[in-house]
């Protein structure tokens, strides 16, 4: 049967079943060398690609402007090119069962394939975001952006709060997961049966760890960095997915045409190849603890759908590569849009 659909659409439907799976392979750019893989393994570069189809499907379940847009693609017959998702990390020791910082997302990557691509200080924000993108399909699969918020350049009461917050990790990595991914670096593929049972272990990394935060906490954390607040209730979920798009200018003025709410410029890197923009983060209710042990609700900023135009990099020999970096100022701009805005 796996033969028959292909190795990666079988992988998939295997795990979300055959409509969720059509619906993602009829809204999402993949590489036609991955889709004719065959055979009883699929490479680590097939399974990069599930992964991060399943992490997109989940982005947009979180964000209804992102699902309003993907539909709106589905129905005029145009492809998503995902070119990134990012996820926030706290560089802490201490987290729990959970590794500190970017580890507890890199451990994963690396047996899928992918490597460092750029380090770029985040300094207004006290952290440091880097990209990894997949060596053998670096412009075909998402990258990924793995930032690092650095409690230590905060104050002692932060410091207190994060720790606080973040004690109660738990690290959703089993034996049998961890004992696949070391299977994977080595082979390099897996025979699908085992990509089936790692696969949603590994979508399970990517959200939160710990148990519901104090609001007491929240606010401390509030007052002197929104990302980490963020974090409190986010964790290490899709802080957000990225279409790569031919226009971003053109394409966000139709966007706030049909009334979504959209980051108001466009962001440029240093660079003129790379222009950035986003929708507004969708806005989540989230449970806090309060004094007495009860628990309480209140609204706060989720994750976004960013675009992103990308334009190649000068000639050489000939060949001309897309420009895969990012760029600080862009960066942290963009992570505006997950402030507290009412």
């Amino acid at each position: 049967m796996l033969t028959k659909v292909g190795v990666l659409q079988g992988t998939l439907e295997s795990i979300v079943g055959a409509e969720r799976s059509h619906r993602l392979f009829e809204v999402l750019n993949v590489s036609g060398v991955l889709m004719e893989e065959s055979g009883a393994s699929i490479s680590r570069a097939g399974i990069a690609q599930v992964l991060n189809m399943m992490l997109f499907e989940d982005l947009l379940n979180r964000v209804p402007d992102a699902k309003l847009y993907a539909e709106d693609c589905l129905r005029d017959g145009k492809k998503i090119m995902h070119d990134h998702g990012a996820v926030r990390t706290v560089a802490l020791s201490g987290m729990g069962a959970l590794p500190a910082g970017e580890e507890a997302i890199t451990r994963i990557l690396r047996p899928l394939g992918y490597a460092l691509n750029g380090v770029y200080p985040l300094e207004r924000l006290k952290m440091t975001g880097r990209s990894y993108a997949q060596v053998e399909y670096p412009e075909e699969l998402a990258q990924f952006f793995v930032s690092e918020l650095h409690p230590d350049r905060f104050s002692a009461e932060f410091q207190a709060a994060v720790q606080r917050v973040t004690s109660t990790s738990r690290d959703p990595l089993t034996a049998e997961a961890k004992g696949l991914l070391v299977e994977l670096e080595a082979q390099r593929s897996l025979p699908v049966e085992k990509a089936v049972a790692l696969l949603p272990v590994l979508a399970k990394v990517f959200s939160r760890q710990h148990d519901d935060p104090a609001l007491a906490d929240y606010e401390i954390l509030l007052a002197e960095s929104a990302e980490m607040a963020w974090i409190a209730t986010e964790g290490n979920a899709f802080n957000h997915a990225t279409d790569r798009v031919i226009d971003v200018d053109r394409l966000a003025e139709e966007q706030k045409a049909l009334g979504r709410a959209m980051k108001a410029t466009v962001e440029t890197s240093q660079s003129g190849r790379v222009r950035q923009t986003a929708f507004l983060a969708a806005r989540v209710r989230r449970n806090f603890r309060i004094e007495g042990g009860s628990l309480i609700e209140k609204e706060v900023p989720g994750s976004f759908y960013e675009f992103i135009t990308r334009l190649p990099l000068p000639a050489e020999d000939g060949k001309t590569k897309l420009d895969l970096s990012f760029d600080s100022s862009n960066a942290q701009a963009i992570f505006k849009v997950t402030a507290n805005q009412k």
